[in-house]
């Protein structure tokens, strides 16, 4: 198809892509129904039964003030967390027991299979985040962990940029 017959498409209704391409999402649309994990509020914004993704998950979560989610890992699922307003604690491993903290703009990832608990750090003002995740299901498998009392802190590294360089 050629530029002239993408042109063309456009101007009629029964264009290919009118129903079936780019879509908006508006932030009121929201579906709440999806996997839950205690302590934290997800929903939907891309998915499957919404606009037919087949590779990807996207959505809100929002953690209220000086809460914390359960132990739960994604399964097969890559997720990345954008965190939009307020400071997330992470904790992760077996026991839960390493932490990082991510602030507005930050990104963090979560490999698949990955025991984690996201913590709101501030006791006042609520954690928003933009998730994302590497297929149209919502996989979220609760567990019984027990916490680590002291969770050991973890600097990220950047292997493509070894000794602090950018």
């Amino acid at each position: 198809m050629t530029t002239h017959d993408l042109r063309d498409a456009h101007d009629h209704a029964d264009a290919p892509w009118k129903h079936d391409g780019v879509r908006v999402i508006p932030a009121n649309r929201l579906d709440g129904n999806t996997a839950q994990t205690p302590g934290m509020d997800r929903k939907a914004a891309i998915n499957f039964a919404r606009v037919g993704a087949q590779k990807l998950w996207a959505g809100t979560v929002t953690i209220h003030a000086n809460a914390k989610t359960g132990a739960h890992h994604h399964g097969h699922l890559e997720s990345v967390i954008y965190i939009i307003k307020g400071r997330a604690r992470m904790r992760w491993g077996e026991h839960l027991e390493f932490t990082a903290e991510a602030g507005p703009g930050d990104f963090i990832y979560v490999p698949p299979y990955v025991p984690h608990q996201e913590i709101n750090a501030s006791p006042t003002e609520p954690l928003e985040c933009v998730l994302c995740r590497s297929d149209g299901e919502a996989v979220a498998v609760n567990l019984a962990i027990e916490p680590a009392e002291k969770p050991e802190t973890v600097l990220w590294v950047d292997p493509t940029h070894p000794h602090g360089a950018v």
